[in-house]
């Protein structure tokens, strides 16, 4: 519905293509682009916490204290002639001047949420590009020793992960979880896909849908510990990649990074062991749970796209309406 998904296609539509969206419409000056804050429209927020976690960081609290000043921060030089006094979003990541934002940032994997091996020689060439930057100003061995408590920090952040949905996963295949994806309204494929199934994790006819179709990642219309799965990845997770990278380090830990992955952690696993003790409470008592009628229908549900399949195309999946290669990209 609109409304849903209005904070994400401002950004991830045509604002992605166009000069305007950082250069502002109404002035066109390079020396807007290049301040921090134009980075704030869409780099910010629970899944991707790029503004935070800089402006916070000590790098962060350098701008914001000396940004008027042009003896420390002189914005009307290009990017490959600047010398500022601490860096800004576009001194890292447009380094000299090009527009390819990604080239200088560290492994990305799905903004931190893959469980990547980030040491692999695979990454080599992009971890020493990403060094190249900090030492600027530090010296090559502080920068690779932070590129090196990244890595540790989202190896440990990956054990958390794993385990977390570990837990979900076999509440799902016993039969426990409160409720079942077949209780549900279908997801956005027309089906009834377990929601932590994603591509070939997971894969296989017992977590729903045929083999590499991936389930939705749903925020909503989901089991509780299913929702908790998606909050300690998408966002504490998030949190740790993100605050280590841009030096945040009370966001990688206290504020909600690994802090969080401990918390959600607990609560998959108190969630999975009252599911597992009811059930059995259930069977003894000769009690047959029925979920409730409003995991199924809605005003809200009967808006979404395999709601509509369902009613429009019976027996079709996306899949099936749309089953050339590329088509998810239209």
């Amino acid at each position: 519905p609109p409304g849903d998904t209005a904070g994400c296609t401002f950004c991830h539509t045509s604002s992605e293509e166009r000069c305007s969206t950082c250069h502002q419409r109404h002035q066109f000056n390079p020396v807007v682009a290049r301040k921090s804050e134009q980075c704030k429209a869409c780099h910010w927020g629970k899944d991707h916490r790029d503004w935070e976690a800089y402006d916070i960081s000590i790098h962060g609290v350098v701008w914001q204290t000396n940004k008027w000043d042009p003896t420390q921060f002189d914005l009307s030089k290009k990017l490959s002639e600047a010398d500022y006094v601490g860096p800004t979003c576009q001194y890292c990541h447009l380094r000299g001047g090009h527009h390819n934002v990604q080239r200088l940032s560290t492994v990305y994997t799905s903004m931190g949420m893959s469980n990547a091996d980030r040491g692999a020689p695979l990454w080599k060439e992009k971890r020493d590009t990403w060094v190249s930057v900090c030492d600027d100003c530090h010296s090559p061995r502080f920068a690779r020793e932070n590129l090196q408590a990244m890595d540790e920090a989202c190896k440990d952040a990956g054990l958390k992960y794993t385990e977390t949905f570990r837990v979900a996963e076999n509440l799902m295949l016993d039969g426990m979880g409160e409720p079942m994806p077949k209780d549900l309204a279908p997801d956005w494929s027309g089906q009834h896909i377990w929601s932590l199934k994603i591509g070939a994790y997971h894969d296989g006819p017992k977590y729903g849908g045929k083999k590499g179709e991936s389930g939705e990642f749903r925020m909503s219309n989901c089991s509780d510990v299913e929702r908790v799965c998606f909050e300690s990845v998408g966002y504490w997770m998030t949190y740790i990649f993100k605050g280590m990278a841009h030096g945040s380090w009370n966001d990688a830990t206290y504020c909600v990074g690994s802090f969080g992955m401990d918390r959600w952690l607990v609560k998959a696993k108190a969630a999975s062991e009252q599911a597992r003790r009811f059930t059995a409470l259930e069977k003894k008592a000769g009690i047959n749970w029925v979920p409730a009628e409003f995991w199924r229908k809605g005003d809200y549900l009967d808006q979404l796209s395999g709601a509509k399949i369902v009613k429009e195309f019976p027996g079709k999946t996306i899949f099936d309406l749309c089953p050339d290669p590329g088509w998810l990209d239209t």
